[in-house]
């Protein structure tokens, strides 16, 4: 069972669509985290965000994170998750899931038949699905994540 506070909501879900292009200066130079560097800017080519988080448009979707169950990955309430439902949901990534009727977050762990969905806050205890007793389906592997302004 998904915590209430850990729910996704359906509102939160928005479609990817690629409508036009916005191409964005994309600077070759490192930044620092620290003192400035004297290093040139140097512009290395434009990119558009599209190009550089989405792979499959027709099956990446947003959705926005109510919740405080993965903050262990820096994943954080209000973060967008960008997901992409063509991903193979490998071990040990972090997919969407649909679950007894509510949508989740987790990172995924099979253990045989059964699937393990991990939080990465400790205050959240791993959830165990039976596929076959269940109304369980991943939706999607998340690829990138748009983190909120501080």
């Amino acid at each position: 069972m998904i915590a209430a506070e850990d729910r996704l909501s359906a509102e939160d879900i928005i479609k990817a669509e690629i409508i036009t292009k916005l191409e964005i200066p994309f600077f070759s130079s490192y930044v620092q985290a620290g003192f400035p560097s004297p290093a040139e800017n140097w512009l290395e080519k434009v990119c558009d965000l599209n190009d550089l988080c989405i792979d499959t448009p027709e099956a990446t979707y947003f959705v926005r994170v109510i919740s405080d169950s993965m903050i262990g990955d820096r994943i954080d309430a209000g973060d967008i998750l960008v997901v992409d439902s063509s991903k193979v949901p490998a071990d040990g990534k972090i997919v969407v899931v649909w679950l007894n009727g509510d949508h989740a977050v987790k990172r995924i762990k099979y253990a045989g038949k059964m699937v393990v969905l991990h939080s990465s806050n400790p205050k959240y205890l791993p959830i165990y699905v039976h596929p076959e007793q269940d109304d369980f389906k991943i939706l999607g592997v998340v690829t990138n994540v748009i983190f909120k302004p501080m």
